[in-house]
């Protein structure tokens, strides 16, 4: 789609559109499904108290209660679906606001449900998963027993329960004040003539000015904003971190991070692993950055010149279909099952292609038990980084394909920490495939700088933010408060830490620690360093492998929900326990920071 005009919703050819039709025929069948939930609610709550009432009785509660959330995740994506394809719809976001409240009445109606069943004797319920009947459910119950020791009395859950509204108010709090209320006082930054708008969403395109006086000035009027307001954004995470470490505690766990690692069964050794890896391989990093500030022509390298590309976007065009055909060459080492599956996905109802007024901006995959694995792009045939974006929700999607086609539903999603394996995966086989055809320098110089920008951001950054995380807990945990001068001397020193000697910080660099939401969810984004870890190593090892190797990630994919993560990892021949996916990681980072170099000489 070339057109500087923008369309509206109802201009965009339905070929371009995603097909929501395998989960809803229409409008009207999403209505019956909606009105289904309230009364499948109400048959499970008919179970409250008899759970333990034997075999039968608990195989009954189970099946109603798979029902009633697989139509709600039906009713959720098919309204989710329908909002961001036009935000300003209204009659979507109605949708979307009846689908959210029936499925917190829903979940209040059942809330009892995870804690009677916990409390079934281990005498009766180990007997009772081992029947043939129970196949569906086993490895639920098996997850969620393994809980136990961190489950409380119904008295104590109950009040836990009610304070879960205001334990969010540091978090719904900092998203107001981030988005809302500071959001109006950046102002505006004149560029070529013109005041635009400086925001939260126009921070990076800034950012990326090719002017430095651009980049300078509105660096340091978003931070001069963040900074006036410091004492408050430290409250706010203070209130976060206090509130984790509240939630351990009384649950019986070791640690926050213990906590956050627990149901997921991650050990801390590969959370403190992959910080130590990282410290130990700053060499490449730093490297970057003095290519960087060689390429940029710079006397001294700031915190604002970092974003900006070092090697201007190559004047190219790869239409929709053309992308579609690179990702099938690309990821041919997975056969053609896969391939074939996923090009009939992209050209053939899975996808929203293009930009229209009103859609949500930016991709995603949603894939779910029931209908396609759906993927929204805005995808623009003059940026090559667009293609490398189709194959990465891709990676998403067919990761959900499998998932949902090889378990039963109470066992088929996988957890946050294997998902940005499969994407990044595919990433990789892209770039593999595109660096191979470059036969232009310019283009070549293109892509390793975006892939060494790629595996910076995802692999370092996210480190660093790891790192902060758990230095803020661990301060707390220790009995020191958290204010504004504490938080940003540790995140100073972090941002010395891995931006080495050539970087020249602001006195208020060290504000950025105040404004990643990310933060209020803690021990989040360590996933992005040791899924991208995976990944390349998977990668490595299925372009250099055979047919033994390519069905080990095939086992992977098909896993669903069936395993931990990291076991799951280790059936795909990744042992996320070691340092060692890490540090090749780290190595391949190298070896394009080395290419990268030479090309930019």
């Amino acid at each position: 789609m070339n057109s500087s005009a923008i369309p509206e919703r109802k201009d965009i050819p339905q070929k371009d559109k995603w097909d929501l039709t395998t989960l809803f025929k229409s409008d009207g069948d999403w209505e019956k499904a909606l009105a289904q939930i309230e009364e499948d609610a109400k048959a499970v709550s008919a179970f409250e108290g008899k759970l333990s009432g034997g075999a039968e009785s608990l195989l009954a509660a189970l099946k109603a209660y798979q029902k009633l959330w697989q139509n709600i995740e039906l009713v959720d994506n098919y309204a989710s679906l329908l909002k961001t394809g036009d935000e300003g719809d209204e009659k979507a976001g109605d949708m979307e606001g009846r689908a959210s409240m029936a499925s917190a009445k829903a979940a209040a109606l059942t809330s009892f449900f995870d804690s009677e069943l916990s409390a079934i004797p281990d005498s009766d319920i180990q007997k009772w998963i081992e029947r043939e009947d129970f196949k569906d459910y086993k490895i639920y119950i098996q997850k969620l027993l393994r809980q136990k020791e961190h489950i409380l009395s119904q008295k104590e859950e109950r009040i836990l329960a009610l304070q879960s509204e205001s334990a969010s108010t540091a978090e719904n709090t900092f998203s107001l004040a981030e988005n809302v209320d500071l959001n109006n006082l950046f102002g505006t930054i004149n560029v070529d003539g013109k005041e635009l708008p400086l925001t939260q969403t126009t921070w990076t395109t800034f950012m990326e000015n090719p002017d430095r006086s651009v980049r300078e000035k509105a660096y340091k009027q978003f931070y001069k904003n963040f900074e006036s307001h410091q004492n408050i954004l430290a409250s706010l995470y203070a209130g976060s971190v206090n509130q984790d470490v509240f939630i351990a505690r009384a649950r019986g766990y070791k640690s926050a991070l213990d906590a956050a690692l627990f149901g997921n069964k991650v050990p801390e050794s590969v959370y403190r692993n992959l910080i130590n890896t990282v410290h130990k391989n700053f060499g490449p990093l730093r490297k970057y950055y003095s290519i960087r500030k060689r390429a940029l022509g710079l006397k001294e390298l700031r915190h604002y010149d970092v974003y900006v590309p070092l090697v201007k976007n190559v004047d190219t065009r790869t239409s929709y279909e053309q992308a579609v055909e690179i990702c099938r060459e690309a990821l041919s080492p997975l056969g053609k099952e896969y391939t074939d599956t996923l090009c009939s996905g992209l050209l053939g109802g899975w996808v929203d292609r293009y930009e229209n007024k009103g859609k949500r901006s930016g991709a995603f995959s949603s894939g779910a038990y029931t209908g396609y694995p759906y993927i929204l792009l805005n995808y623009k045939d003059s940026i090559i980084r667009d293609v490398f974006t189709m194959a990465h929700e891709g990676g998403h999607s067919m990761h959900s394909w499998y998932s949902a086609r090889n378990n039963p539903f109470m066992q088929y999603n996988y957890t946050i920490f294997e998902a940005e394996v499969a994407s990044t995966f595919n990433e990789e086989l892209v770039f593999q495939y595109l660096i191979k055809k470059a036969d232009k320098p310019e283009m070549r110089s293109y892509l390793l700088a975006m892939r060494a920008a790629d595996i910076m951001a995802t692999l370092h950054r996210q480190t660093m933010f790891a790192e902060y995380e758990l230095k803020c807990h661990e301060l707390v945990e220790a009995g020191t408060p958290l204010t504004a001068p504490l938080l940003r001397k540790v995140y100073r020193g972090l941002l010395e830490d891995y931006f080495g000697p050539e970087m020249v910080f602001e006195s208020n660099s060290d504000m950025e620690g105040l404004r990643i939401p990310h933060f209020y969810s803690a021990f989040y984004v360590y996933k992005y360093a040791t899924g991208i870890s995976a990944a390349l190593a998977l990668a490595d090892r299925v372009t250099k492998g055979g047919e033994a190797e390519r069905n080990d990630y095939f086992n992977f994919l098909k896993s669903g929900g069936s395993r931990y993560p990291i076991e799951s990892l280790k059936v795909a021949g990744v042992d996320m326990e070691s340092p060692a996916p890490v540090q090749a990681a780290l190595d391949k980072f190298s070896a394009i920071i080395d290419e990268l170099d030479k090309t930019l000489k």
